[in-house]
């Protein structure tokens, strides 16, 4: 992918690694257990750093709903439950697999458009690069962070899920 430091572009990409990673989870060809941990890892890193350094951020520009900066954040809550319920089904490819794997799916698609459409969108309007660039170094400065603390392991889920 091109570098960039453009935040709402990091996001995006992202968002098409999720992507990517759920094809690779929902092959049959594929190491699908990796692929569960590395989407794992970057769901959670990347939910946390937009929550710690892009949404408060973008909350104080008046152009930018502030609910939809929160329901963002109650999406992301969604999005992990429905990522602790994968990574606790003991056989990965089972159908309990596959319907839990749907499941999450369903939850992080839903919120990865909607952030597209409203959030993001706001942000391309309103924000100046040059701003949009220091919350962009912020945003993988945090994300790197938490992937380095294996973020996506199970018991750090659970955790943040609060279960």
């Amino acid at each position: 992918m091109a570098q960039t430091r453009d935040v709402v572009e990091l996001i995006l990409q992202d968002h098409r690694k999720m992507e990517d990673l759920f094809r690779l989870m929902r092959s049959v060809e594929a190491d699908r257990a990796a692929a569960l941990r590395e989407f794992s890892d970057l769901l959670i890193a990347h939910a946390l750093a937009e929550e710690a350094k892009v949404y408060p951020a973008l909350k104080r520009y008046k152009k930018i709903d502030d609910d939809e900066v929160e329901h963002g954040e109650e999406e992301h809550e969604e999005g992990n439950k429905a990522l602790l319920e994968l990574l606790e089904v003991d056989e990965v490819g089972s159908e309990e697999w596959d319907e839990k794997l749907e499941e999450l799916v369903q939850a992080v698609t839903h919120h990865a458009d909607e952030e597209e459409r409203t959030i993001l969108n706001g942000a391309r309007e309103n924000v100046a690069m040059e701003r949009r660039e220091e919350l962009g170094d912020a945003f993988v400065e945090e994300r790197e962070r938490h992937l380095k603390a294996d973020c996506g392991a199970v018991d750090n889920v659970r955790h943040i899920v609060g279960s």
